[in-house]
């Protein structure tokens, strides 16, 4: 799905690649050169900004914005896009931030958050600090909202929202990333204002974005859906199509790239 400057569709990418270092041995940046994305967001990078190859440091034609999370070999986010944006920022709050969790790019029509949820863990370890980001990414893009701006939100959410959502509902129901308390912080989330994109187009599809390595997951299509595009609902006749790219390997996500009308002369709303 590439596309070129003369083209009237935006196509933003979004890939948990579970370590930059292990994509791009298997083959990540053919993948990239050959589909030359508008925006490709990444999640859980694990890597520093200079430990990164001197191809993605520079790539021809993109504009780079690394969110590294403090501990090393861990978490982090990045972005790389074709039109230089307006601002990019973090979210602005220390305990997130320290992880490389969010990512806001302001462009003229929209803002962009590229998102690494984090994982409960088992027994609910971190189920905490996961329903804070939650609340804190909902009044985030709220506040955004308010201030007139449209917002795509992308990336890893780590929830599998509905039992449509994962391949074996009943047996996961106390597994991270299928607790009740997340599901339910997901359905808070979307009631504030938001579409999940591809369940909106798709409502009765069973598709994943996951699978483990583990008893041929991925071939037997045992897995899950935690990768999501959500929109504002003002913004949802913007999108034109939402694909989750499975057979794309590389990592144990698949990338989901969603594709919108570029906005009409004269229709494009100026950033606060």
């Amino acid at each position: 799905m590439a596309t070129d400057g003369n083209s009237l569709m935006t196509v933003i990418y979004s890939w948990n690649v579970n370590g930059l270092r292990a994509a791009l041995k298997n083959g990540l940046m053919d993948w990239f050169a050959q589909t030359q994305p508008d925006i490709l967001c990444l999640q859980e990078t694990r890597l520093l900004p200079d430990e990164a190859p001197p191809e993605l440091q520079r790539p021809d034609g993109y504009h780079v914005f690394w969110n590294p999370a403090e501990k090393r070999g861990y978490s982090g986010t990045a972005v790389f896009t074709k039109t230089a944006p307006l601002r990019a920022a973090t979210l602005g709050i220390p305990e997130f931030d320290c992880e490389g969790r969010a990512q806001l790019l302001t462009f003229s029509d929209f803002t962009l958050v590229n998102t690494y949820w984090p994982n409960s863990q088992d027994e609910r370890k971190r189920l905490a600090y996961k329903l804070a980001f939650c609340e804190a990414i909902g009044q985030t893009l709220d506040a955004l909202v308010r201030q007139g701006r449209h917002v795509i939100i992308c990336g890893d959410f780590n929830i599998a929202h509905r039992e449509i959502d994962l391949a074996r509902p009943k047996a996961n129901e106390n597994n991270a990333g299928y607790y009740i308390e997340e599901r339910e912080a997901m359905t808070a989330f979307l009631a504030r204002g938001y579409v999940d994109v591809f369940r909106c187009f798709h409502p009765d599809a069973v598709a994943y974005t996951w699978w483990s390595y583990r008893a041929r997951a991925r071939k037997r299509n045992i897995g899950w859906r935690l990768d999501y595009h959500c929109v504002d609902k003002s913004f949802l006749s913007r999108v034109k199509d939402i694909i989750i790219c499975n057979d794309i390997y590389g990592s144990d996500h698949c990338p989901v790239a969603l594709t919108l009308d570029k906005a009409p002369p004269g229709k494009k709303r100026t950033a606060p």
